[in-house]
């Protein structure tokens, strides 16, 4: 018998497992926050790790704050 695919991933597996039991709502609060400033963290290094591979300074910051990026809004393509 072939095992069954989960939709879930494994970080999703996980919570759920922790979610098996009641949790209280402040703890519940607590492991978000938890789970927020984890990714939060992550992004900021990999944000840093870029800025320094790359050797921006505040030039750099003051050169994409003033660039658009945004794709033109085309109206034939409706």
């Amino acid at each position: 018998m072939e095992a069954l695919e989960t939709p879930f991933t494994n970080l999703q597996m996980e919570l759920l497992q922790l979610y098996k039991s009641d949790v209280p709502e402040e703890d519940l609060l607590a492991i978000k926050k938890l789970i927020a400033n984890y990714f939060a963290a992550k992004a900021i290094k990999l944000a840093d790790e870029i800025w320094e591979k790359e050797g921006w300074d505040e030039g750099k910051v003051q050169e994409l704050l003033r660039t658009r990026m945004r794709t033109p809004y085309n109206k034939s393509s409706l």
